[in-house]
């Protein structure tokens, strides 16, 4: 666990799943940069398939909830998010495994997603008006929020310094400050947005809470193998009762425990079964 009390304005160590996802995010928007230098119709049709759309999305499009955090526009907001993401994701992979970091983000990605997705159901039922001049969801804001809602509740008490003003806030007000910013644009233009933030803020808290310690891929990979070695005990044991008959029939009596090891064998050479 790290320490409580101030923490000094340094960018964490760039390496392992920060790195990647920082790098990956840097070649979508330089891809969809020169995209759009060589022809602008190209480059705005790309961002429109990649970006969310809950229309698109209902119609076929059901890599949007995904794709559409690699879509960046502009030199400032991309710079201001990649920092972010470097910053938060850093911090929490000096504590937890690269596996771990990468499936909370990819779980805070997708509750952005979804959060848009019910927004815009909603609104498409009750309100329609709302959803005037929405545009498709694009960045990984909902990533960034779900990093920040993890590090608010598990670390805290940790203080970092708020940039660019040299005063110390503790994790957890912090967290607390974008969620209500967050909240308080809910009633200007950029609703659909903000509750996409709050949707994957949520969907990292139910990640910390919910979610295997070491990550979704190594929880995956173990009942991967736990099922594999399963289907192997019971074959074992079902050739087990096979062999039982057989020798029943040949007039020779053979008995198998319940995991299919033989009873009369010397109990010294049981190691090879285990």
């Amino acid at each position: 666990m790290p320490r409580t009390g101030s923490s000094p304005l340094a960018f964490p160590e760039f390496r392992g799943a920060t790195r990647r996802w920082i790098l990956v995010n840097l070649a979508a928007y330089f891809l969809l940069a020169m995209a759009g230098f060589a022809s602008p119709g190209i480059s705005a049709h790309i961002a429109s398939d990649l970006a969310f759309n809950p229309f698109s999305f209902a119609h076929g499009a059901l890599w949007q909830p995904l794709s559409y955090s690699f879509v960046h526009f502009g030199i400032l907001g991309t710079l201001f998010e990649l920092l972010s993401l470097w910053f938060l994701a850093g911090f929490l992979e000096n504590y937890h495994n690269a596996s771990w970091v990468t499936s909370l983000y990819a779980v805070s990605v997708l509750g952005a997603a979804a959060a848009t997705w019910a927004l815009y159901a909603c609104c498409a039922l009750l309100a329609p008006s709302l959803l005037v001049g929405a545009s498709p969801l694009h960045g990984c804001f909902g990533g960034i929020f779900g990093l920040l809602a993890a590090i608010g509740f598990l670390y805290g008490d940790l203080e970092f310094l708020l940039f660019p003003l040299p005063i110390g806030i503790k994790a957890r007000s912090m967290a607390i400050i974008y969620a209500l910013v967050a909240v308080a644009m809910l009633f200007g233009e950029q609703r659909l947005y903000a509750f996409a933030q709050l949707g994957g803020a949520l969907a990292g808290l139910l990640f910390v809470r919910m979610a295997p310690r070491r990550g979704f891929s190594f929880a995956f990979s173990e009942s991967w193998y736990g099922m594999r070695n399963r289907y192997y005990r019971w074959k074992r044991r079902r050739a087990a009762r096979k062999f039982e008959v057989y020798m029943k029939r040949q007039g020779r009596t053979v008995k198998f425990d319940g995991q299919g090891h033989r009873l009369d064998d010397d109990p010294g050479d049981r190691s090879r079964w285990n």
